[in-house]
Protein backbone atom coordinates (compact mmCIF):
# COMPACT_ATOMS: atom_id res chain seq x y z
CA UNK A 1 0.00 0.00 0.00
CA UNK A 2 1.08 3.37 -1.06
CA UNK A 3 1.09 5.63 2.00
CA UNK A 4 1.87 8.91 -0.20
CA UNK A 5 -0.14 11.67 -0.50
CA UNK A 6 -0.95 11.57 -4.02
CA UNK A 7 0.79 14.39 -5.92
CA UNK A 8 -2.12 16.32 -7.35
CA UNK A 9 -3.34 16.67 -3.55
CA UNK A 10 0.06 18.11 -2.32
CA UNK A 11 0.08 20.10 -5.21
CA UNK A 12 -3.32 21.35 -4.44
CA UNK A 13 -2.63 22.40 -1.11
CA UNK A 14 0.60 24.47 -2.03
CA UNK A 15 -2.52 26.61 -4.49
CA UNK A 16 -4.93 26.76 -1.61
CA UNK A 17 -1.97 28.27 0.41
CA UNK A 18 -1.39 31.01 -2.22
CA UNK A 19 -4.61 31.36 -2.37
CA UNK A 20 -4.96 31.91 1.37
CA UNK A 21 -2.00 34.42 1.05
CA UNK A 22 -3.26 36.52 -2.11
CA UNK A 23 -7.37 36.96 -0.79
CA UNK A 24 -8.19 35.91 2.42
CA UNK A 25 -5.03 37.17 4.78
CA UNK A 26 -5.78 40.55 3.61
CA UNK A 27 -9.74 40.28 3.75
CA UNK A 28 -8.74 39.00 7.63
CA UNK A 29 -6.86 42.43 8.13
CA UNK A 30 -8.81 45.49 6.97
CA UNK A 31 -11.40 46.94 8.50
CA UNK A 32 -10.15 45.07 12.51
CA UNK A 33 -11.72 41.93 10.96
CA UNK A 34 -9.32 40.15 12.80
CA UNK A 35 -11.17 41.08 15.85
CA UNK A 36 -13.58 38.13 14.99
CA UNK A 37 -10.55 35.86 15.88
CA UNK A 38 -7.88 37.36 18.04
CA UNK A 39 -8.96 37.53 22.16
CA UNK A 40 -12.39 39.44 21.24
CA UNK A 41 -13.84 36.76 18.91
CA UNK A 42 -16.58 35.31 20.78
CA UNK A 43 -18.04 39.20 21.74
CA UNK A 44 -17.47 40.47 17.92
CA UNK A 45 -18.96 37.18 16.58
CA UNK A 46 -22.51 37.46 18.90
CA UNK A 47 -25.30 39.61 18.89
CA UNK A 48 -26.06 39.16 22.42
CA UNK A 49 -29.46 41.21 22.17
CA UNK A 50 -30.88 38.85 19.48
CA UNK A 51 -30.64 36.09 21.40
CA UNK A 52 -27.05 35.31 21.12
CA UNK A 53 -27.57 34.74 16.93
CA UNK A 54 -24.33 35.46 14.93
CA UNK A 55 -23.81 39.50 14.30
CA UNK A 56 -24.95 40.77 11.09
CA UNK A 57 -20.83 41.59 10.10
CA UNK A 58 -19.73 38.10 11.32
CA UNK A 59 -22.04 36.39 8.69
CA UNK A 60 -21.07 39.00 5.49
CA UNK A 61 -17.35 38.64 6.32
CA UNK A 62 -17.83 34.65 6.17
CA UNK A 63 -19.87 34.96 2.69
CA UNK A 64 -17.70 37.40 1.47
CA UNK A 65 -14.60 34.82 2.16
CA UNK A 66 -16.81 32.18 0.15
CA UNK A 67 -17.49 34.28 -2.92
CA UNK A 68 -13.85 35.06 -3.13
CA UNK A 69 -13.43 30.86 -2.56
CA UNK A 70 -16.04 30.16 -5.39
CA UNK A 71 -14.58 32.75 -7.92
CA UNK A 72 -11.27 30.94 -7.60
CA UNK A 73 -12.64 27.95 -7.88
CA UNK A 74 -11.88 26.52 -4.44
CA UNK A 75 -15.10 26.43 -2.57
CA UNK A 76 -17.31 23.48 -4.16
CA UNK A 77 -13.86 21.80 -4.55
CA UNK A 78 -15.71 18.28 -3.15
CA UNK A 79 -18.84 18.28 -5.13
CA UNK A 80 -19.84 16.26 -8.26
CA UNK A 81 -18.45 18.72 -11.78
CA UNK A 82 -22.38 19.13 -12.56
CA UNK A 83 -22.47 21.02 -9.97
CA UNK A 84 -19.39 23.56 -10.28
CA UNK A 85 -17.14 21.47 -8.39
CA UNK A 86 -13.82 19.06 -9.34
CA UNK A 87 -15.30 15.50 -7.59
CA UNK A 88 -12.78 15.99 -5.04
CA UNK A 89 -12.50 12.85 -3.03
CA UNK A 90 -13.01 12.33 0.83
CA UNK A 91 -9.02 11.39 1.02
CA UNK A 92 -8.46 15.13 -0.67
CA UNK A 93 -10.96 16.82 1.80
CA UNK A 94 -9.84 14.75 4.64
CA UNK A 95 -6.14 16.33 4.33
CA UNK A 96 -7.36 19.89 3.27
CA UNK A 97 -9.07 19.51 6.47
CA UNK A 98 -6.19 18.86 8.39
CA UNK A 99 -3.83 20.99 7.08
CA UNK A 100 -6.01 24.20 7.15
CA UNK A 101 -6.94 23.29 11.13
CA UNK A 102 -3.42 22.62 11.60
CA UNK A 103 -3.05 26.81 10.44
CA UNK A 104 -4.48 27.72 13.67
CA UNK A 105 -7.18 29.92 13.74
CA UNK A 106 -8.01 32.13 10.47
CA UNK A 107 -10.94 33.10 8.03
CA UNK A 108 -9.53 30.16 6.00
CA UNK A 109 -11.11 27.65 7.85
CA UNK A 110 -13.21 28.80 10.93
CA UNK A 111 -14.06 26.06 13.07
CA UNK A 112 -17.06 27.35 14.86
CA UNK A 113 -18.98 27.62 11.97
CA UNK A 114 -17.55 24.69 9.62
CA UNK A 115 -16.71 27.89 6.51
CA UNK A 116 -14.09 27.41 4.63
CA UNK A 117 -12.57 28.40 1.34
CA UNK A 118 -13.24 24.45 0.57
CA UNK A 119 -16.18 24.16 1.68
CA UNK A 120 -18.71 21.22 3.43
CA UNK A 121 -21.88 20.57 1.44
CA UNK A 122 -23.51 17.30 3.23
CA UNK A 123 -26.87 18.69 2.16
CA UNK A 124 -26.08 19.48 -1.17
CA UNK A 125 -24.71 16.27 -1.58
CA UNK A 126 -28.27 14.90 0.30
CA UNK A 127 -30.13 16.26 -2.69
CA UNK A 128 -27.38 15.48 -5.48
CA UNK A 129 -28.37 11.72 -4.77
CA UNK A 130 -31.19 11.43 -3.42
CA UNK A 131 -33.49 14.66 -4.43
CA UNK A 132 -35.83 14.80 -7.12
CA UNK A 133 -34.73 16.27 -10.55
CA UNK A 134 -37.44 18.87 -9.65
CA UNK A 135 -36.17 19.33 -6.18
CA UNK A 136 -32.75 19.25 -7.47
CA UNK A 137 -33.97 21.99 -10.33
CA UNK A 138 -35.27 24.24 -7.67
CA UNK A 139 -32.56 23.56 -4.67
CA UNK A 140 -29.04 22.99 -5.84
CA UNK A 141 -27.60 26.45 -7.10
CA UNK A 142 -29.46 28.32 -4.26
CA UNK A 143 -28.12 25.71 -1.96
CA UNK A 144 -24.41 26.82 -2.82
CA UNK A 145 -24.76 30.37 -3.23
CA UNK A 146 -26.36 30.89 0.17
CA UNK A 147 -30.19 31.67 -1.50
CA UNK A 148 -31.90 28.59 -0.54
CA UNK A 149 -30.96 28.09 3.32
CA UNK A 150 -31.82 24.57 4.52
CA UNK A 151 -31.50 24.07 8.39
CA UNK A 152 -31.27 20.70 9.71
CA UNK A 153 -33.81 19.22 12.65
CA UNK A 154 -33.59 15.95 13.75
CA UNK A 155 -32.80 16.24 17.19
CA UNK A 156 -36.17 16.77 19.81
CA UNK A 157 -36.37 17.50 23.46
CA UNK A 158 -36.96 14.02 24.04
CA UNK A 159 -35.11 12.51 21.73
CA UNK A 160 -31.29 12.79 20.29
CA UNK A 161 -28.82 10.16 19.95
CA UNK A 162 -32.89 7.66 20.16
CA UNK A 163 -33.77 9.50 17.01
CA UNK A 164 -35.57 6.30 16.12
CA UNK A 165 -38.02 7.40 18.95
CA UNK A 166 -38.63 10.35 17.74
CA UNK A 167 -41.97 12.45 18.58
CA UNK A 168 -42.64 14.99 15.51
CA UNK A 169 -45.50 12.80 13.42
CA UNK A 170 -46.08 13.17 9.56
CA UNK A 171 -50.09 12.51 9.21
CA UNK A 172 -51.05 12.44 4.99
CA UNK A 173 -54.17 14.19 4.58
CA UNK A 174 -54.91 14.20 0.14
CA UNK A 175 -51.82 14.92 -1.52
CA UNK A 176 -50.39 16.70 1.75
CA UNK A 177 -48.43 16.03 5.06
CA UNK A 178 -49.89 17.84 8.30
CA UNK A 179 -46.86 17.94 10.55
CA UNK A 180 -46.70 18.51 14.41
CA UNK A 181 -43.94 18.52 17.29
CA UNK A 182 -41.08 19.99 18.58
CA UNK A 183 -37.34 20.12 17.65
CA UNK A 184 -34.21 21.19 19.49
CA UNK A 185 -30.89 22.48 18.63
CA UNK A 186 -32.09 22.95 15.14
CA UNK A 187 -29.11 23.75 13.31
CA UNK A 188 -28.89 26.56 10.95
CA UNK A 189 -32.19 28.33 11.71
CA UNK A 190 -31.41 31.86 12.79
CA UNK A 191 -31.03 32.65 8.89
CA UNK A 192 -32.85 29.19 7.68
CA UNK A 193 -35.60 29.91 4.85
CA UNK A 194 -36.35 25.80 4.73
CA UNK A 195 -35.40 23.35 7.27
CA UNK A 196 -35.28 19.64 6.90
CA UNK A 197 -37.66 18.55 9.40
CA UNK A 198 -37.46 14.69 10.31
CA UNK A 199 -40.89 12.79 11.33
CA UNK A 200 -42.68 9.56 12.01
CA UNK A 201 -44.53 9.24 9.19
CA UNK A 202 -44.99 5.16 9.13
CA UNK A 203 -44.53 2.59 11.50
CA UNK A 204 -43.95 2.48 15.47
CA UNK A 205 -41.61 4.43 17.89
CA UNK A 206 -38.03 2.20 17.23
CA UNK A 207 -38.87 0.98 13.84
CA UNK A 208 -35.81 1.98 11.40
CA UNK A 209 -38.29 2.19 9.07
CA UNK A 210 -41.09 5.58 8.52
CA UNK A 211 -39.03 7.88 9.21
CA UNK A 212 -39.41 10.87 6.70
CA UNK A 213 -37.43 13.91 5.84
CA UNK A 214 -39.60 17.23 4.73
CA UNK A 215 -37.92 19.69 3.32
CA UNK A 216 -40.40 22.54 4.93
CA UNK A 217 -40.61 26.60 4.31
CA UNK A 218 -39.87 28.46 7.42
CA UNK A 219 -42.54 30.83 6.80
CA UNK A 220 -45.31 28.10 6.88
CA UNK A 221 -48.69 28.74 8.79
CA UNK A 222 -47.53 27.22 12.37
CA UNK A 223 -44.40 27.00 12.16
CA UNK A 224 -42.22 28.53 14.75
CA UNK A 225 -39.45 29.90 16.51
CA UNK A 226 -39.24 29.43 19.99
CA UNK A 227 -35.66 30.46 20.95
CA UNK A 228 -31.95 30.22 20.44
CA UNK A 229 -30.23 27.90 22.93
CA UNK A 230 -27.09 29.85 24.32
CA UNK A 231 -24.14 27.09 24.03
CA UNK A 232 -20.38 26.21 25.53
CA UNK A 233 -19.39 28.35 22.20
CA UNK A 234 -21.47 31.63 21.16
CA UNK A 235 -22.75 32.80 19.25
CA UNK A 236 -25.47 30.19 18.48
CA UNK A 237 -27.48 28.99 15.38
CA UNK A 238 -29.07 26.02 17.44
CA UNK A 239 -33.17 26.99 18.04
CA UNK A 240 -36.30 25.67 20.06
CA UNK A 241 -38.70 24.79 16.91
CA UNK A 242 -42.28 23.93 17.32
CA UNK A 243 -44.73 22.80 14.06
CA UNK A 244 -48.39 23.06 14.74
CA UNK A 245 -50.50 21.61 12.03
CA UNK A 246 -47.40 22.41 9.48
CA UNK A 247 -48.94 21.64 5.84
CA UNK A 248 -46.79 20.86 3.11
CA UNK A 249 -47.20 18.69 -0.02
CA UNK A 250 -45.89 15.38 -1.63
CA UNK A 251 -43.00 16.99 -3.60
CA UNK A 252 -41.43 18.22 0.26
CA UNK A 253 -40.36 14.64 0.65
CA UNK A 254 -36.39 14.20 0.30
CA UNK A 255 -35.40 10.68 -0.03
CA UNK A 256 -38.32 8.83 -0.49
CA UNK A 257 -41.12 8.22 1.87
CA UNK A 258 -39.96 6.72 4.97
CA UNK A 259 -36.36 6.93 4.10
CA UNK A 260 -35.27 9.88 6.26
CA UNK A 261 -32.72 7.41 8.76
CA UNK A 262 -30.84 7.19 5.25
CA UNK A 263 -30.72 10.69 4.83
CA UNK A 264 -29.42 11.44 8.30
CA UNK A 265 -26.83 8.85 8.02
CA UNK A 266 -25.55 10.27 4.87
CA UNK A 267 -25.35 13.56 6.56
CA UNK A 268 -23.56 12.16 9.79
CA UNK A 269 -21.06 9.98 7.98
CA UNK A 270 -19.77 12.92 5.50
CA UNK A 271 -19.84 15.07 8.66
CA UNK A 272 -17.89 12.75 10.95
CA UNK A 273 -14.73 12.25 8.21
CA UNK A 274 -14.48 16.03 7.87
CA UNK A 275 -14.72 16.44 11.54
CA UNK A 276 -12.42 14.48 12.54
CA UNK A 277 -9.43 15.82 10.18
CA UNK A 278 -10.50 19.10 11.65
CA UNK A 279 -9.83 17.32 15.02
CA UNK A 280 -6.80 16.21 13.87
CA UNK A 281 -5.62 19.20 12.32
CA UNK A 282 -6.60 21.68 15.15
CA UNK A 283 -4.92 19.48 17.94
CA UNK A 284 -1.81 19.12 16.08
CA UNK A 285 -1.82 22.63 16.15
CA UNK A 286 -2.28 23.07 19.89
CA UNK A 287 0.59 20.43 20.12
CA UNK A 288 2.95 22.42 18.17
CA UNK A 289 2.11 25.57 19.60
CA UNK A 290 2.40 23.95 23.23
CA UNK A 291 5.86 22.88 21.94
CA UNK A 292 7.26 26.03 20.33
CA UNK A 293 6.28 27.70 23.78
CA UNK A 294 7.83 25.25 26.11
CA UNK A 295 11.55 25.56 24.36
CA UNK A 296 11.24 29.52 25.06
CA UNK A 297 9.76 29.52 28.26
CA UNK A 298 12.37 29.74 30.84
CA UNK A 299 11.36 28.72 34.54
CA UNK A 300 13.83 28.21 37.06
CA UNK A 301 16.53 29.61 34.43
CA UNK A 302 16.27 26.99 32.10
CA UNK A 303 13.79 26.36 29.57
CA UNK A 304 10.35 24.20 30.26
CA UNK A 305 10.88 22.02 27.58
CA UNK A 306 13.98 20.40 29.55
CA UNK A 307 11.20 19.30 32.02
CA UNK A 308 9.62 15.70 30.86
CA UNK A 309 6.91 16.51 32.95
CA UNK A 310 6.15 18.64 30.32
CA UNK A 311 8.08 16.55 27.16
CA UNK A 312 5.80 13.12 27.80
CA UNK A 313 2.21 14.27 27.90
CA UNK A 314 2.66 16.22 24.96
CA UNK A 315 5.07 13.13 23.04
CA UNK A 316 1.79 11.10 24.01
CA UNK A 317 -0.40 13.15 22.21
CA UNK A 318 2.01 13.67 19.24
CA UNK A 319 1.81 9.76 19.00
CA UNK A 320 -2.23 9.52 19.12
CA UNK A 321 -1.95 12.29 16.10
CA UNK A 322 -0.04 9.85 13.95
CA UNK A 323 -1.77 7.03 14.59
CA UNK A 324 -5.29 8.93 14.06
CA UNK A 325 -4.18 10.65 11.05
CA UNK A 326 -3.30 7.15 9.17
CA UNK A 327 -6.88 5.98 10.25
CA UNK A 328 -8.43 9.10 9.02
CA UNK A 329 -6.53 8.67 5.93
CA UNK A 330 -7.50 5.13 4.79
CA UNK A 331 -11.27 5.46 5.95
CA UNK A 332 -11.42 8.13 3.63
CA UNK A 333 -9.69 6.26 1.19
CA UNK A 334 -12.21 3.39 1.48
CA UNK A 335 -15.20 6.13 1.86
CA UNK A 336 -14.26 6.94 -2.06
CA UNK A 337 -14.70 3.62 -3.10
CA UNK A 338 -18.43 4.01 -2.63
CA UNK A 339 -19.98 5.89 -5.52
CA UNK A 340 -23.42 6.80 -3.31
CA UNK A 341 -22.46 7.96 -0.07
CA UNK A 342 -25.88 7.26 1.21
CA UNK A 343 -25.09 3.24 0.75
CA UNK A 344 -22.36 2.64 3.32
CA UNK A 345 -21.81 -0.80 4.86
CA UNK A 346 -21.81 -1.82 8.47
CA UNK A 347 -18.00 -1.89 8.97
CA UNK A 348 -17.38 1.18 7.19
CA UNK A 349 -19.68 2.69 9.19
CA UNK A 350 -18.03 1.70 12.24
CA UNK A 351 -14.54 2.64 10.94
CA UNK A 352 -16.15 6.42 10.50
CA UNK A 353 -17.51 6.35 13.71
CA UNK A 354 -13.95 5.32 15.31
CA UNK A 355 -12.20 7.80 14.01
CA UNK A 356 -14.74 10.52 14.83
CA UNK A 357 -14.91 10.21 18.40
CA UNK A 358 -11.42 9.23 19.16
CA UNK A 359 -10.45 12.39 16.90
CA UNK A 360 -12.61 14.64 18.91
CA UNK A 361 -11.05 13.49 21.81
CA UNK A 362 -7.87 13.87 20.62
CA UNK A 363 -8.47 17.72 19.80
CA UNK A 364 -9.81 18.05 23.59
CA UNK A 365 -6.74 16.55 25.04
CA UNK A 366 -4.47 18.15 23.09
CA UNK A 367 -6.48 21.91 23.80
CA UNK A 368 -6.10 21.10 27.60
CA UNK A 369 -2.56 20.09 27.64
CA UNK A 370 -1.77 23.32 25.41
CA UNK A 371 -3.66 25.32 28.22
CA UNK A 372 -1.94 23.63 30.90
CA UNK A 373 1.52 24.03 29.25
CA UNK A 374 1.08 27.59 28.81
CA UNK A 375 -0.10 28.01 32.22
CA UNK A 376 -1.87 31.06 33.37
CA UNK A 377 -1.25 33.03 29.68
CA UNK A 378 -2.86 29.86 28.26
CA UNK A 379 -5.85 30.37 29.75
CA UNK A 380 -6.77 33.66 28.64
CA UNK A 381 -8.81 34.36 25.69
CA UNK A 382 -5.67 35.88 23.63
CA UNK A 383 -4.26 32.45 23.27
CA UNK A 384 -6.57 30.12 20.87
CA UNK A 385 -6.55 26.94 22.94
CA UNK A 386 -10.08 27.53 24.87
CA UNK A 387 -11.80 28.18 21.75
CA UNK A 388 -10.82 25.45 20.17
CA UNK A 389 -11.75 23.11 23.22
CA UNK A 390 -14.84 24.58 23.75
CA UNK A 391 -15.92 24.11 19.71
CA UNK A 392 -14.39 20.29 19.46
CA UNK A 393 -15.97 19.35 22.82
CA UNK A 394 -19.18 20.09 20.53
CA UNK A 395 -18.11 17.40 18.47
CA UNK A 396 -18.24 14.67 21.43
CA UNK A 397 -22.46 15.04 21.18
CA UNK A 398 -23.26 16.54 17.88
CA UNK A 399 -23.32 14.24 14.73
CA UNK A 400 -23.19 11.17 16.92
CA UNK A 401 -22.20 11.12 20.52
CA UNK A 402 -19.32 9.67 21.93
CA UNK A 403 -21.09 7.03 23.38
CA UNK A 404 -23.66 5.94 20.48
CA UNK A 405 -20.42 5.66 17.92
CA UNK A 406 -18.51 3.67 19.90
CA UNK A 407 -21.98 1.96 20.17
CA UNK A 408 -22.07 1.69 16.55
CA UNK A 409 -18.42 -0.05 16.90
CA UNK A 410 -19.12 -2.60 19.41
CA UNK A 411 -23.00 -3.78 17.58
CA UNK A 412 -20.29 -4.41 14.52
CA UNK A 413 -18.28 -5.90 16.33
CA UNK A 414 -20.57 -8.50 18.53
CA UNK A 415 -22.80 -8.80 15.92
CA UNK A 416 -25.82 -6.45 17.72
CA UNK A 417 -25.81 -8.96 20.85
Amino acid sequence: MDFEIPKEITDYLGVLDAFIELEIKPLERENDNIRFFDHRREHSRTDWDKDGEPRKEWEELLREMRRRADKAGHLRFALPKALGGKDGSNLAMAIIREHFATKGLGLHNDLQNEASIVGNFPTVLMMWHRGTEEQKKEFLEGMMNGTKRLAFGLTEPNHGSDALFLETTAVRDGNEWVLNGKKRFNSGMHSANYDMVFARSSGKPGDPRGITCFIVPTDSPGFKVEHQWWTFNMPTDHAEVSLTNVRVDNAAILGGEGTGLDMAQMFVHENRIRQAASSLGAGQYCILEAVKYAKERKTWGKPLAVNQAIQWPLAELHTDAEFIRNTIRRVAWEMDARKDPSRVDAKLSAQIAMVNYRANQFCCKAADQAIQTHGGIGYTRHKPFEHIYRHHRRYRITEGSDEVQIRKVAQQLFGKV
